[in-house]
């Protein structure tokens, strides 16, 4: 692997999502893809099946959550600067149901210091609303590859 010091800033960001994502159980674990990564932006879909119904014979709340949780996740960690949830906040628009294959689309809006904030859509197969995440991040003084 290349050094972290001679790595462009797309380079960095897809070697920090390898790292990650190689012991990310919970998003594998839900069949989740990582479908994009660039710094600041991440992509990542996974389709809605019927162990994530409710009791409404929707996609659970939770579920969509997760998906959120995970492309901002992805999105803030692209720096080599190991960063975590210091808040998170979800509006749901629309039921997901089982079947749909739910995209959630993370980006930068704001990162100072050691805080950001990150904006992420979640979307279905036609391209409707899902709901709409707001994270807030704190970045940690570690890092996912060796400097």
């Amino acid at each position: 692997m290349k050094p972290v010091a001679k790595m462009s800033a797309q380079e960095l960001a897809e070697a920090c999502a390898r790292v990650m994502w190689s012991t990310d159980d919970a998003s594998q674990g839900l069949d989740m893809m990582l479908d994009y990564i660039t710094p600041g932006e991440a992509r990542i879909s996974m389709t809605v099946t019927a162990h994530m119904a409710n009791g409404h014979g929707n996609c659970h709340g939770g579920y969509i959550f997760t998906l959120a949780d995970s492309a901002f996740a992805f999105a803030c960690n692209t720096y080599n600067q190991i960063t975590v949830a210091q808040h998170c906040g979800i509006t749901y628009l629309i039921p997901g149901r089982v079947g749909d294959r739910l995209t959630a689309t993370a980006h930068e809006v704001s990162r100072q210091g050691r805080s950001g904030i990150y904006d992420v859509r979640v979307t279905n197969q036609n391209g409707d609303r899902v709901a709409e995440f707001r994270g807030h991040s704190r970045t940690t003084k570690d890092t996912h590859l060796p400097v």
